[in-house]
């Protein structure tokens, strides 16, 4: 039986010659194991970023509450939104603002608080006297209150227990109106050197108000050798009848204070003023645009980068009773030419040259 040619072949393989020499063969040069698993980890992490990324965004909700309208409020709460893009907070993306206005109708206010606390918001920005704060307060115990200022002294109406120590959930920016309104009426002197009769009007409803002309004014006025005289409005429909007595009295100056329905109703004391040639002094920066002849305030910008901050603050976890609340540092003057050239006033140019903001036409 033959034997089978590819059994003699497999059995008796003969070699194979190449015709590369062997010092010529490299071996491939073996990849050490920690570039393996370097690479593992990248992979990894690019894929967890990539998902991390495609996660949404928790967007805070911030109320806002105020007592006037949208339009006249505008410039705070657009100087706040600004403020809290520069930490990082943006509209619609990462932040949400609830506004709510109660157009001068103070029925509204507690109605509007008790709204945004049922919208269970983080935080509530009240920019608002007295009134709008302790509605907010009423509505919630425990959502963050942060106070824009307005004039109140919290502690003495029983907001806070303490700058330093605050307690509750309110916090934020004061001013406090027994010294702001010493150097209002001094700055009004200083502008109208023969002042010496100054009308006040003030909204018998609104606690600060009384305090501010039976204790706070009255202080400031003696040390000036100013008479005060208060004009209490009881409502919109009062100020005809105010105007016509302050008409036969015939003061020689006008202090406007912070109050909602001063506020409401600026642009009727602003021609009052004009028309009787009285030299006004208000507590909102916005009148003085109007015709009022001065403010003297607060800086709004930096009070609202305050504002802000407070937020920032809460929101990454902060509580209100462990954050001081602030009193302005920054205060700005105020001083419409125009208005003085109407009502044949000079300002003197010591008083002039201290102004941040000066309207000439």
């Amino acid at each position: 039986m033959k034997r089978c040619r590819w059994k003699s072949f497999f059995e008796n393989p003969k070699p194979v010659v190449s015709n590369v020499e062997p010092s010529a063969i490299q071996k491939r040069p073996r990849r050490p194991k920690w570039l393996g698993l370097s690479i593992i980890a990248f992979v990894l992490v690019v894929v967890g970023t990539e998902a991390w990324a495609q996660q949404p965004t928790k967007v805070a909700r911030l109320g806002y509450l105020s007592s006037a309208d949208p339009a006249r409020d505008s410039v705070g709460s657009e100087a706040i939104r600004l403020a809290l893009r520069e930490l990082g907070y943006v509209e619609g993306q990462n932040i949400a603002t609830e506004y709510r206005y109660a157009e001068g109708m103070r029925d509204r206010v507690p109605q509007l608080a008790a709204e945004l606390v049922r919208l269970n918001v983080n935080i509530i920005v009240v920019a608002g006297g007295l009134r709008t704060i302790q509605a907010a307060k009423n509505a919630t115990k425990t959502i963050p209150i942060v106070m824009k200022g307005e004039g109140t002294d919290p502690v003495r109406a029983g907001l806070i227990e303490s700058l330093a120590l605050p307690g509750g959930n309110i916090t934020g920016i004061t001013l406090l109106s027994r010294e702001l309104g010493g150097k209002q009426l001094e700055l009004l002197k200083e502008a109208v050197p023969k002042l010496s009769r100054v009308a006040f009007l003030y909204d018998l409803t609104n606690p600060a108000n009384v305090l501010e002309v039976k204790e706070d004014l009255s202080v400031a006025a003696r040390t000036l050798k100013l008479t005060i005289e208060p004009w209490e409005v009881r409502g919109k429909d009062d100020f005809d009848r105010v105007f016509a007595g302050i008409g036969k009295q015939r003061p020689n100056g006008l202090y406007v204070p912070s109050d909602p329905l001063m506020r409401d109703n600026q642009k009727r004391i602003v021609g009052f003023a004009l028309k009787s040639r009285l030299p006004s002094m208000y507590f909102y920066r916005e009148a003085v645009d109007a015709g009022a002849l001065m403010y003297y305030g607060a800086d709004q910008a930096d009070s609202s980068r305050r504002v802000a901050y407070y937020v920032d603050k809460i929101l990454k976890g902060a509580k209100p009773v462990d954050l001081p609340v602030e009193q302005p540092t920054k205060f700005e003057l105020a001083i419409n030419l125009k208005t003085a050239k109407q009502i044949g006033l000079t300002i003197p140019p010591n008083v002039l040259a201290r102004a941040d903001r000066v309207i000439r036409q």
